[in-house]
């Protein structure tokens, strides 16, 4: 099977991976990096927590284990909640229970990570440097680097 850029599918396999660390109780394993965006299981330790930060594309957020809360509307996530967020989008959430939280999330765009006043951005993610962070740990740790985990270039323009 081929797709229409000329390439098949790629199975990415997550059971093997190690667990990336990005900050304090947080880790994640890289499953796609597209020019607009990437995917990821984002791994929570109980307590720790995603700052305040704003969404420059739609998110598609899927509650693999464990459990989160939004902070704010302290509405709590379990295993199988699914959460949509739109483009704009600013929040914040940690990892509730005993168990780690896993999430499986989709970004379009960047993730720009605010301030307290919520108005100064302090910190970017998007798919380069999140596929940069995949390369970095990977020649740290003496592992090479999924060809399926290949920056995916941009989609040709369509002719009229």
């Amino acid at each position: 099977m081929t797709t229409t850029r000329g390439v098949g599918p790629r199975p990415v396999r997550t059971e093997d991976m190690a667990w990336i660390p990005t900050g304090d109780g947080k880790s994640f394993r890289p499953l796609r990096f597209d020019s607009d965006g990437w995917s990821e299981l984002m791994r929570l330790d109980p307590g720790s927590v995603v700052g305040l930060h704003r969404h420059t594309g739609e998110v598609h957020a899927f509650t693999l284990a464990g459990a989160r809360q939004i902070l704010g509307t302290e509405e709590i996530l379990t295993a199988g909640d699914y959460l949509h967020e739109p483009a704009g989008n600013v929040d914040s959430w940690r990892a509730v229970g005993e168990e780690p939280c896993v999430v499986h999330i989709h970004i379009t765009g960047a993730v720009e990570y605010l301030d307290d006043t919520a108005t100064g951005v302090i910190g970017r993610a998007d798919s380069r440097t999140q596929h940069q962070a995949y390369l970095t740990w990977c020649a740290e740790h003496a592992t090479t680097p999924d060809p399926a985990l290949d920056l995916a270039p941009a989609p040709a323009p369509v002719a009229r």
